[in-house]
């Protein structure tokens, strides 16, 4: 993946790379935690670098909901959108609502060109949803 987009291949890259694809939706310190298992001595600022260098190269998606830190994905290319946890903070990956990229139509393109929609969708996971047979026992 790495020479097809004319990046070298080197151990931080692959790292960085294995992180996200193993734990989706991270954030930049969890993603150095990861790495640094595999390769102690790497630098935040290298990881940093990376993430960006992959996120250009489209090997990588990073999303940053409001309120939250920047989050990094390996699913790219697909124009999917996500489900956000209110309480604790979950990301899911959803499916786009309907039909190809772009799945919505602005009401007013105000002459932009759409190719891409991001959605995010926010709400309690279900760990965090009050039970509702509890609800009606009280």
């Amino acid at each position: 993946m790495l020479r097809k987009t004319a990046l070298r291949v080197t151990r931080p890259r692959v790292a960085v790379l294995s992180a996200v694809r193993e734990h989706p939706h991270a954030d930049t310190d969890s993603i150095v935690g990861v790495v640094r298992r595999e390769l102690p001595k790497v630098s935040r600022q290298a990881v940093y670098d990376v993430l960006r260098a992959l996120t250009e190269a489209g090997l990588l998606r990073r999303i940053q909901p409001m309120g939250s830190v920047a989050r990094y994905e390996a699913r790219v290319g697909d124009n999917h959108h996500h489900l956000a946890c209110r309480s604790c903070g979950a990301i899911v990956d959803v499916d786009c609502a309907v039909g190809a990229a772009p799945c919505l139509a602005a009401s007013d393109a105000h002459g932009f060109t759409i190719d891409e929609a991001e959605v995010i969708y926010w709400g309690l996971c279900s760990s965090c949803s009050p039970d509702p047979a509890a609800e009606q026992n009280s």
